[in-house]
């Protein structure tokens, strides 16, 4: 299947890869498009950050980071995951590390079929499908 997790500057193994691989897949299918390429790459706040600086001109610390190759209706792209702020806020807000690294998955996932996050009822839609999507994972 063509999703492909990475490690790029820590050492973080992925559970349940395949599982996570035919979840990706569903949640693509079900907003109407196509599975192409997609790899998610697990990095440090510093990888991150320097991405963030270079690429978006953007000098903070984020969870994600999405490059989107999409094509028509075939979704393909990096999703650059921090697993410092993951773990960060998963911290900070008492929810399950797992469930956080599996939320900003899918949501780098939602950011290439083309959902946004920058005003406050886009954010609410995402954060609505991430929730709709982190269900059936667990299911």
């Amino acid at each position: 299947m063509p999703v492909f997790f990475h490690n790029e500057d820590v050492d973080f193994p992925i559970q349940q890869k395949n599982k996570k691989k035919r979840w990706l897949k569903d949640v693509i299918e079900h907003l109407n498009f196509k599975l192409g390429n997609i790899s998610v790459i697990f990095c440090s706040d510093d990888y991150l950050l320097s991405l963030n600086k270079k690429h978006l001109n953007h000098n903070y610390y984020t969870d994600v980071i999405t490059f989107n190759y999409c094509s028509n209706k075939t979704i393909s792209g990096d999703i650059f995951v921090s697993v410092d702020r993951v773990r960060a806020f998963s911290i900070d807000t008492n929810t399950s590390f797992l469930s956080e690294i599996n939320r900003v998955i899918v949501h780098g996932v939602l950011h290439l079929c083309g959902f946004d996050d920058k005003k406050p009822d886009e954010i609410l839609r995402m954060r609505k499908l991430e929730d709709l999507y982190l269900t059936k994972l667990q299911s």
